[in-house]
């Protein structure tokens, strides 16, 4: 790979965002991509920073996810881990039905806990977890009930391996304006709350509290952030 990464730096640095490492199974397989690219941002004086994003698809890389997560957090380059179900299966010899599909067998999801690590290990050193392929693009709704799993553990994303993916991915990853607006609400109530010297508040029969404002800022923001990119 180490002549891939100098080619794409040298030819086409300046319009690089990120580059994604697959196989990363210790924190020294994205160091030595680092020590690379700092020397390559330097010898082609490139203005950009270019960001690092690493591939968990191993047995040895979901071992390793809270250190890869932390010391790439400190070198500042890492800025998102992804879930390579197919892979990581292979590593683990588990037995599979397809590419991020579930085994009928298994009582539940059985990606479940290497997901949860994974976004854990990416929220406890400010990452962002992202979730793979779904490799049937004939089962939208497979897709969308494997997008709707990770989004509920707190992935950010999933990859679209077939152009009739993308709407599916963005459909559940956009919070629904019905959720915006609740959001909305619960942050209004708890403002109101403080002004009366009150750590806490009723909305619709349920309390809130600091907990339910840390949740709701999470669901306006994505959605700012989601409306900003689509302007």
């Amino acid at each position: 790979m180490v002549r891939d990464v100098v080619d794409l730096v040298e030819q086409c640095g300046s319009k690089i965002d990120t580059i994604l490492i697959p196989k990363v199974g210790v924190y020294s397989d994205v160091y030595m991509v680092e020590a690379m690219l700092n020397q390559l941002e330097m010898q082609q004086g490139l203005k950009n920073r270019i960001g690092i994003e690493a591939l968990i698809e191993t047995a040895l890389g979901m071992a390793n996810v809270e250190d890869i997560a932390k010391q790439g957090a400190l070198g500042g380059r890492l800025e998102a881990l992804h879930f390579g179900v197919a892979d990581y299966a292979a590593s683990n010899r588990a037995r599979t039905t397809n590419i991020g599909g579930l085994n009928p067998n298994y009582p539940g999801d059985q990606w479940h806990h290497a997901i949860s690590r994974m976004t854990v290990a990416c929220r406890a050193y400010g990452l962002r977890p992202i979730d793979g392929p779904f490799g049937d693009f004939k089962d939208p709704e497979g897709y969308i009930a494997g997008a709707k799993r990770a989004a509920a553990l707190g992935c950010e994303g999933k990859w679209a391996i077939h152009p009739s993916q993308i709407a599916l991915a963005n459909e559940v990853f956009t919070p629904p304006a019905a959720e915006v607006e609740k959001a909305k609400r619960i942050l209004v109530a708890l403002q109101e709350a403080a002004a009366q010297g009150k750590g806490a508040a009723a909305l619709d029969g349920r309390l809130i509290d600091a907990a339910s404002e840390k949740m709701a800022n999470n669901v306006v923001r994505a959605a700012e952030a989601i409306a900003a990119k689509t302007r």
